[in-house]
């Protein structure tokens, strides 16, 4: 018993280093007697969040705040606060970026961006409207009612695994729906300006790079990796942005253009070289001299077959390093415009993007379960053949909530 009761109280310091946690946080709110109610609020809807006692819908939420922390809300008043405008996102997101230890990898700054699609069912939720669904099965609608985001997310190691950690979002809304003063467009009653996908993205990775003042690395797709967001990070700035995405296999490729020789033609110098055909014709060309290297992919070390070639894109107007990673039968073409990146380091990165698709509740599920135990004040002995339960008073291990969160 004494050995439990020690891990208990172990384990109850993790209220501590929760409040340590959330107390950066809570600073962000106004000293209004309204925001120091939120930021109590949002302390414990972060908790409800992080413990795997129901899914993250906001009826859920309310359920688990009034369970396990015996808060006592009216639904309308919590509904109002989650879908409320006037919460200072900016200053929150920056300082969770400030409570990320050591975000730099290897010299840069690596982030993830994608867009999703959260179906909604209420028609005045804000941002939502009829958003194309690239992944909907035959029996789904191509155009269900919901909501665009467009995220942003730290690739880095933990644990010798890739993880994804959000940075910050934006909500996407058609020009269509704007220009037409659509309820889910509005803001404090006014609608608001349009901007473009390309745009959001460009002032979250300008935001992230002001903030940390490294160079940032983008992860992407190739519906972000192309002349759209580099053009609006100002062709790199010197370094200060840089691009990772596949490649479409329609895009043509140009070699370097010759070096001037002593004897001046009329008109410009040449910007490209030779047309060396699109993406698809040169990885059948460069197929045969492809070469293995070992990776580390997806959890462990793989090897694969790949073929490097620095080309110059008219789409881009730039150098970029085109990497061909072959399989049995198909192709996968990524591009870089960091020179300074290693074929291994191109696939590794690359591969570390899907993160920010994954579902991550089945890892909180195990990860925090020691801390669920600690709310219901039951721990599980695991013996030969048997399975033991100890109930323990939670005055022995738990201290009160509002001393830790709110002190």
């Amino acid at each position: 018993m004494a050995k439990y009761l020690k891990l208990y109280q172990k384990r109850s310091n993790l209220l501590f280093i929760l409040r340590d946690l959330l107390r950066p946080l809570q600073a962000e709110f106004s000293n209004t007697a309204q925001g120091q109610k939120r930021k109590v609020w949002f302390a414990y809807t972060l908790l409800a969040v992080v413990v795997p006692f129901t899914s993250s819908i906001t009826s859920n939420l309310l359920r688990a705040l009034q369970t396990l922390f015996g808060f006592k809300l009216q639904s309308q008043r919590f509904y109002a606060f989650m879908a409320s405008p006037t919460l200072p996102w900016e200053g929150l997101w920056q300082a969770m970026w400030g409570m990320i230890p050591s975000p730099v990898v290897e010299g840069r700054i690596m982030v993830a961006l994608d867009d999703s699609i959260n179906p909604k069912s209420g028609k005045k939720i804000f941002g939502c409207a009829h958003f194309h669904d690239h992944a909907a099965k035959s029996n789904q609608s191509s155009y269900p009612w919901s909501q665009c985001i467009l995220a942003v997310g730290l690739l880095k190691k933990i644990k010798s695994r890739w993880a994804c950690l959000p940075l910050d979002f934006r909500f996407y809304m058609m020009k269509k729906d704007i220009e037409a003063e659509s309820a889910t467009t509005k803001r404090k009653g006014e609608v608001l300006p349009f901007e473009d996908k390309m745009a959001q993205a460009a002032t979250m990775i300008k935001g992230i790079q002001n903030y940390y003042n490294q160079p940032v690395l983008t992860v992407t797709d190739s519906w972000f990796g192309n002349n759209g967001l580099w053009s609006r990070l100002d062709r790199g700035k010197e370094g200060s942005f840089h691009l990772l995405s596949r490649m479409r296999t329609n895009i043509t490729l140009y070699g370097f253009a010759p070096v001037p020789t002593g004897k001046t033609k009329a008109g410009r110098p040449r910007k490209y070289g030779r047309r060396m055909g699109s993406v698809d014709d040169c990885a059948a060309k460069f197929k045969e001299n492809s070469q293995a290297y070992t990776v580390f992919l997806y959890g462990k070390n793989r090897e694969v077959q790949a073929y490097s070639q620095t080309v110059m894109l008219k789409t881009m107007k730039c150098q970029v390093r085109v990497i061909w990673v072959y399989r049995k039968t198909r192709y996968v073409a990524l591009m870089t415009t960091d020179m300074a990146l290693s074929v291994e380091q191109i696939i590794e990165y690359y591969g570390a993007r899907w993160k920010i698709d994954m579902n991550h509740f089945h890892c909180l599920y195990k990860n925090m379960s020691a801390f669920l135990s600690s709310f219901f004040h039951l721990v599980y002995c695991s013996g030969y053949k048997k399975r033991y339960s100890i109930f323990i008073p939670r005055t022995l291990f738990r201290p009160p909530l509002e001393k830790c969160l709110c002190a």
